[in-house]
C-alpha cells in the first residue's frame, strides 16, 4: 500500500488541478464560484417594474447558498441599473460580460429595453435568462443563447385575455386596445390568433404610449359595441381609458393586462372614481392574488430577508415574486450541468427546463423551439379595493 499511496496522492492532485484549470477556462467560474449578472430598473419611473423583483431573485440565490450552493459553488452576483432603458440595459450587458467576466447574465424587466441586446449576447454567446421582461421580440424566432417571459410573454398576454373574455365573460364581440409598437403588435398577434381559433370577433383600436386625450379611440370602442373591453396598454394609458370609459357610460366588463397594473392604489386615484371600477377585472400572471395563501412562502421569505423595506408603505412591490421563477431556472440549469458547468451545458439545460415554481399560474417550461417559459394567467375581480380569484387558469393558445 505505501508503494502506491505517492501514485493515489498523485492522482488526486492532477484532477483537482485538471478541475481548477477546467473552471478558469470559463469566464466567471471557478472552482468555488460562478458568478452571476443581476441587471433591472433599479430607479427611475420604471423601477416598480424591477427593484423588487431582483430583490426576489437575490434573496433566492442566497437561500440556494446558505444550502450549500451548486455542486460545491457558491453563486456570486454583481448588479447593474438598467433604468427600463435600452442603451443603458446593454451597456449594462457589455460591462458585465467584458468587464466583470460574469458566468451568465440573469436581468432584464422591460421589454424593448432587452429586445435591443439580442445581437450583442447572440455574439457574445452567453447565456441570457431574462428576469421578468416577456421579451417576444428577443425570444422569437428563438435564439439559442436566450431565454425569458417567466412572467408571461406578450403573445401570452392578448391570447389569454380573449380566452377569458370569451369564456368567462361570454363575450362574442370583444373590443381590444393596445399599443401601435412592437409591444402592442405582439400580444395583437395571439389576441387574433385565439380570437380567430374560438370564433370570437376582435375591434381592434391600437394608440400611441404617449397618447394624452383617449376620447377618439374610446368613442370608436363605444360604437362598435363589444361585450367586453380588453385594454393590454402601459398603466398610464390604462388609467385614461378606464376614467374615460366612465364618463361615456360604459358599463360592460373591462379586463386590464397584468402589464398595466403595476400600481393599483394609483390607479385608482388616477382615476378618480371607485364607480368606474364597478366591472373591472385584472389579468394576474402569478397562481394566487398578492400576498395570498399559495404565495405566503414568497412574502415571508422577502419579510426576513429585507425586514427594513418590508416595513415601508408599498413594500414589496408588485411584481416581487417574478424574480423567483428565473432565478430558479437558472440554479436548475446549474445544476444539470453537473459538477465542471460550461455555457454550453448550461444552455443544454435550458433547453430542456420544465418545473412548477409555486409562483406563476402555469409551469416554467422551456424547448430547444420555444423559449418563452410561462404562457398562463388567472383573473381577479377588482372594485377599487379589494380583488377576488375567478376560478380557471387561462392559456394562449398561439404558437411560434
Amino acid at each position: 500500500m505505501k508503494f502506491y499511496k505517492p501514485l493515489l496522492l498523485c492522482a488526486t492532485f492532477c484532477a483537482a488541478v485538471m478541475s481548477v484549470a477546467h473552471a478558469q477556462q470559463e469566464p466567471g467560474l471557478t472552482d468555488k464560484t460562478i458568478k452571476i449578472g443581476l441587471f433591472a430598473p433599479l430607479s427611475g419611473n420604471a423601477m416598480a417594474y424591477g427593484f423588487d423583483v431582483m430583490n426576489a431573485a437575490k434573496m433566492y440565490y442566497d437561500k440556494i447558498n446558505k444550502e450549500g450552493g451548486i455542486h460545491g459553488r457558491k453563486l456570486e452576483f454583481v448588479v447593474e441599473d438598467d433604468r427600463c432603458s435600452a442603451n443603458d440595459l446593454l451597456a449594462a450587458v457589455k460591462k458585465l460580460t467584458e468587464q466583470d467576466k460574469v458566468f451568465m447574465l440573469n436581468g432584464g424587466s422591460c421589454s424593448g429595453a432587452v429586445v435591443g441586446a439580442r445581437e450583442y449576447i447572440e455574439r457574445a454567446q452567453i447565456p441570457y435568462v431574462m428576469l421578468n421582461a416577456s421579451g417576444d421580440g428577443a425570444l422569437y424566432p428563438p435564439s439559442k443563447y436566450i431565454y425569458g417571459a417567466f412572467s408571461i410573454s406578450q403573445r401570452a398576454v392578448g391570447g389569454s385575455m380573449v380566452q377569458f373574455a370569451a369564456e368567462h365573460l361570454k363575450g362574442k364581440k370583444i373590443g381590444y386596445i393596445n399599443h401601435d409598437d412592437a409591444y402592442g403588435g405582439w400580444n395583437l398577434e395571439a389576441a387574433e390568433f385565439q380570437a380567430k381559433k374560438i370564433g370570437v370577433d376582435l375591434q381592434v383600436q391600437s394608440i400611441n404610449p404617449n397618447l394624452t386625450d383617449v376620447t377618439a379611440p374610446m368613442l370608436k370602442i363605444r360604437a362598435a359595441n363589444p361585450d367586453v373591453l380588453i385594454i393590454t396598454t402601459y398603466a398610464r394609458p390604462v388609467s385614461l381609458l378606464v376614467k374615460k370609459a366612465q364618463e361615456l357610460g360604459w358599463s360592460k366588463p373591462i379586463v386590464i393586462a397584468v402589464n398595466g397594473t403595476a400600481d393599483l392604489k394609483q390607479l385608482v386615484e388616477n382615476v378618480g372614481n371607485k364607480d368606474a371600477f364597478k366591472n373591472v377585472y385584472l389579468q394576474e400572471v402569478m397562481l394566487d392574488v398578492a400576498g395570498g395563501p399559495k404565495l405566503k412562502w414568497v412574502y415571508d421569505m422577502y419579510k426576513a430577508y429585507y425586514p427594513e423595506l418590508a416595513a415601508k408603505p408599498g413594500y414589496p412591490q408588485t411584481y416581487m415574486p417574478y424574480g423567483i421563477p428565473s432565478a430558479m431556472a437558472v440554479v436548475n440549469a446549474l445544476k444539470a450541468a453537473g459538477p465542471n458547468p460550461t455555457r454550453e451545458k448550461v444552455l443544454t439545460a435550458l433547453s430542456q427546463t420544465k418545473f412548477d415554481s409555486g409562483v406563476m399560474a402555469g409551469p416554467i417550461e422551456l424547448t430547444p423551439t420555444d423559449h418563452a417559459a410561462q404562457k398562463s394567467a388567472i383573473y381577479l375581480k377588482f372594485d377599487g379595493e379589494s380583488m377576488n380569484v375567478v376560478p380557471d387558469t387561462y392559456r394562449s393558445l398561439w404558437t411560434y
